[in-house]
C-alpha cells in the first residue's frame, strides 16, 4: 500500500514538473495570443472643404501607430451624386463604420470589382498605404510624402488596404460629408467602436476665399450640399457657405452643450487658426485626445511643414508652407463686399466659434490676430 502511494505521488510530481517546464518555455507569442488584444481607437476628423482638414489629417496619417484614410465617403458621393447630402448621410455613416472596423468590402458597392489600391480616393496621402504591409518600399516609421508614395506604391492589390488596417492600434478618417453630429450617435454608442471626434473649423472668410480658388473641383460637392439651382448666380457660393456654417453651429452645440453621456470626453473642437499659430501645442493636444505619443520625429515634421515658404495653392496639396500667413491671406485678397456677405450668412458660426466680425476695409487690414481670434 505504501509503495502504491509513493508511485502515485511520484507520478503527480512528474506531471507537475512537466507542466511547469512546458509553460516556462512557452513562446511569448503564444502568451500574447492568450491575452485580450487592446481595442483599437477610432478617430474621426470632422470638418468641411478648404478648412485645413487635409493638413490636420496628415498630422495623424504620419503617426506610425495610425491607419488613415482621407475622405473615403468621396466614393459614395461620386456614385450617388443625384441625392442630397442629408439623404446620403446613412450611406456615408455605414461606410465610415466599416472602414473603422477594417472591413473594406464596403467599397464593393462603389468601385469596380477589378479595383486596385490606387483606385481609392487620395490613397497616397495615407502613410499606412505607403508602408508595410501595403507597400514594401518604405518603413512604417518614415515620414512619407504623397508624391513619393504615388510613384512607387500604386501597383499593390486592393486587398492590402484591409490587411494593413488590421495591423494598427488607431484608425483615423478625415471626412467632410457629415452635417449633423446626431447622425453619428449610432457609431458613438456602438460597442465595437471606440470613437473620438475632432471637430475642425476655420474662419468662414478664409474658407470662402479658398473655395473661390477651387470652385471647379468643388462643383459636384456644392450641388449635393445645396442643390444645383442654389449654386448658380452671384449668391450661389454664399448659399453653400450658409449651409456649411449652420452645420458647424449644430455640430458644436451637439458636441459641447448638454451632451449625452456617451459623448463625454469624446468630442474636441479645434480651430485651424489655433493650429497654425502654435502647431506643436495643438498637435500635442490632439494626440493626447487620441491617446497617441508625440514623437520627436513628428514634432520636427509638424514644425517644418508649418514654417516653410509655400502658399498652399493646390487642393489637397500638403507641402511645407508659411501656414500662419496662408491662413490670413483672405485679409489681403478678399474684397470687403464679399467679407460682409460671408459674415452675414455665417454670423452665428463666427460668434459661437470665436471669430470677430470686421466692420470696414480699414479694420480688415489693421485688426490684429489676437482680436480676430479671441478665445472662447
Amino acid at each position: 500500500m505504501m509503495k502504491s502511494r509513493r508511485v502515485q505521488v511520484l507520478l503527480i510530481l512528474a506531471v507537475l514538473s512537466f507542466l511547469l517546464i512546458h509553460f516556462q518555455f512557452l513562446p511569448c507569442s503564444n502568451y500574447a495570443s492568450m491575452e485580450e488584444k487592446p481595442s483599437p481607437v477610432h478617430i474621426l476628423i470632422l470638418s468641411s472643404w478648404r478648412s485645413g482638414s487635409s493638413f490636420t489629417g496628415q498630422i495623424f496619417s504620419q503617426h506610425p501607430s495610425v491607419f488613415y484614410l482621407m475622405e473615403p465617403a468621396w466614393h459614395v458621393w461620386v456614385t450617388m451624386y443625384q441625392n442630397s447630402a442629408k439623404v446620403l448621410h446613412m450611406a456615408v455613416r455605414d461606410l465610415v463604420r466599416s472602414v473603422f472596423l477594417c472591413d473594406m468590402s464596403v467599397f464593393d458597392a462603389y468601385m469596380s470589382s477589378q479595383k486596385k489600391k490606387s483606385d481609392l480616393f487620395q490613397w497616397e496621402t495615407s502613410r499606412a498605404l505607403c508602408s508595410p504591409p501595403a507597400c514594401d518600399s518604405f518603413s512604417r516609421s518614415d515620414i512619407i510624402t504623397a508624391g513619393n508614395c504615388r510613384t512607387i506604391c500604386g501597383k499593390y492589390p486592393f486587398s492590402k488596404v484591409e490587411e494593413a488596417c488590421k495591423t494598427y492600434s488607431h484608425v483615423a478618417i478625415k471626412e467632410v460629408r457629415f452635417f449633423d453630429l446626431k447622425v453619428l450617435y449610432p457609431l458613438l454608442t456602438d460597442p465595437s467602436l471606440n470613437l473620438k471626434i475632432i471637430h475642425l473649423v476655420r474662419d468662414p472668410r478664409a474658407v470662402f476665399r479658398s473655395r473661390e480658388n477651387t470652385m471647379a473641383e468643388l462643383k459636384r460637392d456644392s450641388n449635393i450640399v445645396v442643390g444645383s439651382q442654389r449654386t448658380k448666380g452671384e449668391m450661389g457660393p454664399y448659399n453653400t457657405m450658409q449651409v456649411i456654417c449652420k452645420s458647424h453651429v449644430e455640430i458644436y452645440k451637439a458636441g459641447s452643450q448638454a451632451v449625452p453621456s456617451f459623448l463625454k470626453d469624446r468630442y474636441l473642437l479645434v480651430r485651424y487658426e489655433d493650429i497654425v499659430r502654435d502647431p506643436l501645442a495643438r498637435a500635442a493636444q490632439m494626440y493626447r485626445f487620441a491617446e497617441l505619443h508625440f514623437t520627436p520625429e513628428l514634432q520636427k515634421w509638424v514644425h517644418n511643414i508649418t514654417h516653410g515658404k509655400g502658399q498652399g495653392a493646390q487642393a489637397f496639396d500638403i507641402e511645407s508652407r508659411d501656414a500662419l500667413r496662408v491662413s490670413q491671406a483672405w485679409r489681403e485678397t478678399l474684397p470687403f463686399q464679399k467679407i460682409e456677405k460671408v459674415q452675414n450668412v455665417c454670423k452665428d458660426a463666427m460668434d459661437l466659434l470665436g471669430y470677430q466680425l470686421v466692420q470696414s476695409e480699414e479694420e480688415q487690414k489693421n485688426m490684429s490676430l489676437d482680436l480676430l481670434f479671441a478665445q472662447n
